[in-house]
């Protein structure tokens, strides 16, 4: 989904930031260069809940300068889990709601939205955060919007091209974690679980292998977001999935100085 830009003078910079309810984290590219200059995150104050959104945001931006830039491009991601996708002979833009019922609860006063993904004949419909565009309209005038899912499941089903081997690639963020199973271009199946302990997050990661007969002995299962080899999440996965490893994110480091860590847990803005 995309809010025209009008560019006057070139800068050869992009701005993309991924927003969510507990924080926000951005990116500064070079276009000229195709690389990445500098990358932060802020993390909100869960206890001071009765703080609105957009004053939480307005302090984001009076605390970074880099937000208040010129850039040629601006690209806002919308990271939540109220998002899904269809195949493009099935989608009807008219009843965007209607693909969304079936795994969140959805209400008839929400905005909806959709990602074309042309490259995989499919779309990604999803609720963006009326709220936090409407904040964004106010500081910048206009800018693209996509949901971080329709970048995550795109880039993954890039990078599956010619392995035949179907693979389940895990996208661990605080709270919630997406499952991505791909082979060889062609998505299997895409989902986001909401967890609390290790054995929640054993519990799906099984569960979803078994419904597409993917066995523990012999599937590769890869992990990428704010999980480490060192998490409890990890060691409890690694117990009972043979195959199991960090994502490799060698790739994308050439177009930037930040370490394997950085790039793991920030691969959906640094692909943006």
């Amino acid at each position: 989904m995309s809010i025209n830009t009008t560019i006057t003078d070139k800068k050869y910079k992009k701005l993309s930031i991924q927003v969510s309810l507990t924080g926000l984290s951005f990116c500064v590219f070079d276009t000229l260069n195709n690389a990445i200059l500098s990358v932060k995150e802020e993390q909100f104050d869960t206890f001071h809940k009765a703080t609105k959104i957009e004053e939480l945001f307005a302090d984001a931006f009076n605390d970074n300068p880099e937000l208040k830039d010129s850039y040629d491009e601006i690209l806002v991601i919308h990271n939540n889990n109220l998002s899904t996708f269809v195949p493009e002979p099935l989608f009807d833009e008219n009843f965007l709601g209607s693909y969304l019922q079936y795994n969140t609860k959805v209400f008839q006063t929400d905005f909806f939205a959709f990602d074309e993904i042309p490259n995989y004949q499919m779309n990604a419909v999803y609720i963006p955060y009326v709220n936090i565009n409407n904040f964004f309209i106010d500081q910048f005038g206009s800018f693209d919007y996509k949901h971080a899912n329709s970048i995550l499941v795109a880039k993954l089903l890039e990078t599956s091209k010619n392995n035949d081997d179907k693979k389940m690639i895990v996208n661990f963020n605080s709270g919630h974690f997406e499952i991505v199973v791909v082979q060889n271009q062609k998505l299997h199946l895409f989902n986001s679980f909401d967890y609390q302990t290790p054995e929640d997050f054993l519990y799906y990661l099984l569960f979803t292998a078994e419904q597409l007969n993917m066995n523990p002995e012999n599937f590769k299962l890869e992990l990428m977001g704010t999980i480490t080899e060192e998490d409890e999440f990890y060691k409890i996965a690694y117990k009972y999935i043979r195959n199991i490893s960090l994502f490799d994110v060698a790739e994308l480091q050439k177009n930037n100085p930040f370490s394997t860590a950085q790039n793991q847990k920030h691969f959906i803005l640094f692909q943006s």
